[in-house]
């Protein structure tokens, strides 16, 4: 790997770890999550500072190439943080949908006591 890939890779690193931060301390991103951008920040670290790692690494698993090793880390990242927004969004359907209701029947009892305070 050449010397300025790796110091475009560490300045990505820092600059994702920092953005994470940042984003997080906004309240933009829960903290679960955060810890995924921060492990992604982290492997970009690694490759830069040490390549051989990721070619033993990748040697071992049978990868021919090491940039395959890191398609399938990233595809692999990918389809589990989809899984996790799945499941969230399923969570937040639920939670509307028991809020609605709760709505309604608060709405039906305050008609109903609107009702009995003008028959009065």
């Amino acid at each position: 790997m050449s010397v300025s890939l790796s110091i475009t890779l560490i300045g990505v690193g820092f600059f994702l770890m920092l953005l994470t931060t940042y984003v997080l301390k906004k309240g933009r991103i829960p903290e679960k999550y955060s810890l995924l951008w921060y492990a992604f920040s982290l492997i970009i670290l690694l490759v830069a500072i040490f390549p051989n790692l990721f070619s033993y690494i990748s040697d071992g698993l049978g990868f021919q190439v090491m940039s395959n090793l890191i398609t399938a880390i990233i595809l692999g990242t990918l389809i589990i943080l989809t899984m996790a927004l799945t499941i969230m969004i399923a969570g937040q359907k639920k939670k509307t949908t028991l809020l609605i209701q709760e709505l309604s029947l608060l709405k039906s009892k305050i008609k109903e006591l609107e009702e009995k305070e003008n028959d009065k």
